[in-house]
């Protein structure tokens, strides 16, 4: 075995010793666990309170903790706290800066291009030769070589001046107000030129004005404020009087001084390290002092009335150290206006030279036109003394507002609400137009306020004066004309129940005082009533009563009456009426009470029936409903010029004038119409045709004054549409389109009770027109004008006739003769005076509601019209007796009844016309072709559906010769129903 051993690798030893130093030197690492460390939040919140001096210092311990004091947002807040940063400017300079980084990038891009494509630009060079190229220039040669040691050396000077500068520039020592030397980083942004201060103080005191908001050099723009005004804030404020601080020695204008104050005040709220309220509070009281000085000169230039004087250098003076809130006081208390005789008026004069429980409103307007004219002189003086006139302009007229305006106002508004309130609501009105006419009328200082300021202002002034008496004065005009519009309504409810009991009075107070004639005739009745009949005498007019008796003189006084005969019973102790006192009863006219009175209680009754018809036009009246109007037009008026002020002022006033409107709808529809139109209508209820001894006029006088009424009620109508129109809907203080809104809905429920009053009334007007119709059918269709071969009957025997049953009514009576074929025939073939006069009755009242009520209504009413106008002909037509001679006048008639539907214009309503046309041709049939009148009567189609073969049948029967044709008729109506099976 060999004794050599390897020789070692070189470097294996080497290798080995270093990891071994490294092993030991990670063993041995020290590190000191025990060493307590902050977060770095709670550094930074300590940062917050150093003074700046500490945080510069705090800065050069390291990196890091000089990122932490240089962080931007840090001296951002501070500039903010002072009011020196402007956000939306920093945006829009970092935005700047960026579009001329992207600028500067796109042309350096732009200016490469062109080198690199140059293939000398990329051609090495040798000795100043380039290779395979001729030789260049002298120039050229000299230009682009690779070493020049001249400049070299002047690249690297330049170099290390920059980093020592670099190295300094992290502190505030190389800050100035002239600015500092822009770090690479922000090398796009140009830095902002200043004065230097030590050439120009001036940059000093406008070194806040001149800071700019620049994102990244917030600490560089606070250091500008801090070199500037650091040095003067705190010798300030260890100064022990007010001659030590050296900002009075340095500045010797009070302006320049009045500057530097306003800026260590401003600078002061950066100010958040230790101490800093005992800081503040001795700046507080130095700047005080300072204050008081100035004061003293600006009120001794006031007692001189040095107004471009010391007057106005020391207001500027004021401005400049807090805005010059202390001049403005001392000026506006001391101003001899508030002393002033000429301005100073009584405000008892508005009542004591108007009329007793009046006002006038001359002396206060002459008191607001005074005191316009020397709030305007003001106006001047203010713009020379001070730097802002319009803020002191405005608050002089304040106090001029609260020391003269107010005092004016008020005792004048306490007295006239004491003595009478519509005093008090004109005079609230009038003095408010007045007091915004007075605002408007100022002439505030040159470039103070636009239009559209002055008028805010003049609406806030008027506020601040008739605000505590707007809600008293809004609440008393809705009572008041609430009050007056109900004093209106009860003196016209009163005139007319007045007038009604006059009328009573006149025809019933003869009979209101014989209670006791009554009572005797009541006892004479019974005793007549008990006695035994062998008592009675034999010779009467009436079976087993004597001629005199008054049961029997009752019994034909309302037989009378009734009948309209004009009998004249035997006298009985309770006068009946004569025909001479029935004539005087006419619808046309009834006595008044200036008349002679009914002789009878019978008669009396009749012409206060009629005096009550004949006054239904006049229970409600369009004078009254157009003076409500206009009550409500002149308080609605007063209460709308307080809508211009806005806010909660203005939205009360405009719900007040909606109140207004719905107070006066309620008023005139609840108090006015709708009671009249209620009256109208039980008046109108209580017609009777048969007690009216004449129906020959145009129409029925009822229905002709309850239409006048309804036109007058659609007048009304039409007058609130305009009202509210130009009042409420034209001003917008009530919204048209608003389906909620309080106005609108008043209307509407206005409307709607109108149309349900004219609707009932015109409900009961068919039924007094109608029985109107029924009465002249009955009345004045004469017997002949159906039948002129049959027998003529006197109105008597014409009604018993009329009445009776037409299934058993039996032949004429045999001692009345028939008078011979055509001897009594009318030869005229057109319609009749009768149906004529229903003709023109109807058509008349239809026209009449043309134009004054609504068309679906007017359509409604035409249709029941002439529904019901079909019932009363059919029914007419069952009390006749119509032989074939006179079917032609029926025929006549129904042509009439039908020509008149149609201009209606009702599809519907002709239909039954027409049916009842084609009925009148069963009475022209002859007798021998009873069998085509069955045919007829069985025909359903023929008269379209209105009329069934049984009604036809009914109508048939009222033939004059049915009882000869009824077997005939009957058998063929027999054999049709047979085949029909």
């Amino acid at each position: 075995m060999s004794n050599l051993r390897r020789a070692p690798q070189p470097g294996t030893t080497a290798q080995m010793a270093q990891h071994s130093i490294l092993k030991t030197l990670q063993a041995t690492e020290m590190i000191d666990s025990s060493k307590p460390v902050l977060p770095a939040e709670i550094l930074a919140a300590i940062l917050d309170y150093l003074p700046v001096p500490d945080l510069m210092r705090f800065a050069r311990t390291s990196r890091r903790m000089r990122e932490m004091v240089y962080d931007d947002t840090r001296w951002v807040a501070r500039l903010r706290s002072m009011g020196c940063w402007d956000e939306a400017e920093a945006r829009r300079r970092f935005e700047d800066a960026m579009k001329r980084r992207r600028e500067l990038a796109a042309r350096a891009a732009a200016a490469t291009a062109p080198a690199t494509a140059s293939p000398t630009a990329r051609t090495p060079t040798v000795g100043g030769v380039v290779s395979g190229q001729p030789t260049p220039s002298l120039s050229f040669v000299s230009s682009t070589t690779l070493f020049d040691a001249s400049v070299e050396e002047e690249r690297q000077k330049q170099m290390q001046q920059k980093q020592h500068i670099l190295e300094v520039r992290d502190g505030f020592e190389t800050l100035s107000v002239s600015g500092a030397v822009p770090s690479p980083r922000s090398a796009t942004i140009p830095p902002v030129s200043q004065a230097d201060p030590s050439q120009d103080p001036e940059a000093l005191l406008q070194v806040i004005k001149n800071v700019k908001s620049v994102r990244g050099h917030a600490r560089q723009e606070y250091g500008k404020i801090y070199g500037a005004v650091a040095p003067f804030y705190f010798d300030l404020v260890k100064a022990r009087t007010h001659t030590d601080p050296i900002v009075f020695q340095v500045f010797r204008d009070p302006e320049r001084q009045a500057q530097m104050l306003a800026n260590m005040r401003v600078f002061a709220k950066s100010d958040w390290a230790a101490g800093s309220q005992q800081r503040e509070d001795k700046l507080g009281t130095m700047i005080g002092i300072f204050e008081s000085a100035v004061l003293r000169e600006f009120e001794q230039g006031y007692e001189f009335w040095d107004v471009d004087g010391r007057m106005k250098k020391y207001a500027h003076v004021l401005g400049i150290l807090n805005g010059g809130n202390a001049g403005i006081e001392l000026f506006i208390q001391k101003h001899p206006i508030f002393s002033d005789r000429e301005v100073l008026a009584n405000p008892m004069d508005c009542i004591n030279q108007a009329p007793a429980d009046a006002i006038s409103l001359e002396p206060s307007r002459r008191f607001f036109d005074v005191l316009s004219g020397k709030v305007n002189e003001q106006a001047g003086i203010i713009e020379r003394i001070f730097p802002k006139p319009g803020p002191v302009f405005w608050s002089f007229v304040d106090k001029v507002r609260e020391d003269i305006i107010v005092e004016y106002t008020t005792p004048l508004f306490d007295e006239t609400h004491e003595r009478s309130i519509p005093s008090y609501v004109r005079a609230v009105s009038g003095l408010f137009e007045q007091a915004l006419q007075f605002c408007r009328a100022l002439t505030p200082p040159k470039s103070a306020t636009d239009a559209t300021q002055q008028e805010a202002k003049a609406k806030e002034f008027a506020l601040k004066i008739f605000e505590p008496h707007l809600d008293l004065y809004l609440q008393d005009e809705l009572e008041y004309f609430t009050r007056q519009a109900e004093r209106e309504v009860g003196d016209w409810e009163k005139k007319l129940s007045a007038q009604d009991a006059s009328v009573e009075s006149f025809y019933m107070g003869s009979f209101n005082n014989r209670q006791a004639d009554k009572k005797d005739f009541l006892t004479s009745f019974k005793k007549v009533v008990m006695m035994p009949v062998s008592v009675l005498p034999t010779s009467l007019g009436l079976p087993g009563l004597p001629i005199g008796s008054p049961f029997a003189s009752s019994k034909a006084a309302a037989s009378a009456s009734v009948n309209g005969t004009g009998l004249s019973p035997q006298p009985s102790r309770s006068q009946s009426p004569g025909p001479g006192v029935a004539a005087t009863i006419t619808r046309g006219g009834s006595p008044m009470p200036g008349g002679k009175a009914p002789t009878d209680e019978l008669a009396a009754k009749a012409a206060l029936m009629t005096s009550r018809l004949e006054g239904i036009k006049s229970l409600f009246s369009i004078e009254v409903a157009l003076s409500l109007v206009h009550s409500a037009k002149s308080s609605l008026g007063r209460v709308a010029v307080f809508i211009q002020l806005g806010g909660q002022a203005g939205g009360e006033a405009r719900e007040q004038c909606e109140a207004i409107f719905v107070t006066l709808l309620r008023i005139l529809g609840n108090r006015h119409v709708k009671p009249g139109f209620d009256k109208a209508v039980t008046h109108l209820s209580q017609y009777n045709p048969r007690e009216v001894s004449q129906h020959d006029k145009g129409g029925v006088a009822p229905l002709v004054t309850f239409i006048e009424l309804v036109n007058v009620g659609d007048l009304i109508s039409q007058m609130i549409d305009v009202f509210y129109e130009q009042q409420l809907a034209g001003p917008k203080i009530a919204d048209r389109n608003d389906f909620l809104d309080p106005s609108g809905l008043a209307k509407k429920k206005f409307e709607q009770m109108l149309d349900e009053s004219v609707a009932a009334g015109l409900n009961k007007g068919i039924d007094v027109l109608m029985d109107e119709v029924e009465y002249i059918c009955a009345t004045t269709q004469l017997p002949t004008d159906y039948n002129p071969s049959g027998p003529s009957s006197d109105p008597a025997a014409t009604a018993s006739e009329k009445d009776k049953d037409s299934k058993t009514a039996a032949p004429a009576p045999a001692a009345v003769a028939a008078p011979a074929f055509g001897a009594g025939l009318d030869m005229d073939i057109g319609p009749t005076h009768t149906a004529q006069r229903v003709r023109d009755l109807v058509s008349s009242h239809t026209s009449m509601l043309v134009g004054s009520t609504d068309k679906s209504m007017l359509d409604v009413f035409n249709g029941e019209v002439g529904l019901r106008l079909f019932g009363a002909v059919c029914k007419h037509l069952k009390r006749q007796r119509i032989s074939t001679e006179g079917a032609i006048k029926v025929i006549a008639d129904m042509n009439l009844h039908f020509e008149y539907i149609r201009t209606l214009k009702n599809q519907d309503l002709l239909a039954y016309f027409k049916a009842l046309r084609e009925l009148s041709q069963i009475y022209l049939i002859d007798a021998r072709h009873a069998k085509e009148m069955a045919t007829i009567i069985a025909d359903g189609d023929r008269f379209g559906g209105i009329f069934r073969a049984e009604e036809v049948y009914e109508y048939a029967e009222r033939r004059a010769d049915w009882y000869q044709v009824r077997r005939d008729v009957e058998r063929a109506m027999y054999g049709l129903e047979c085949l029909l099976m």
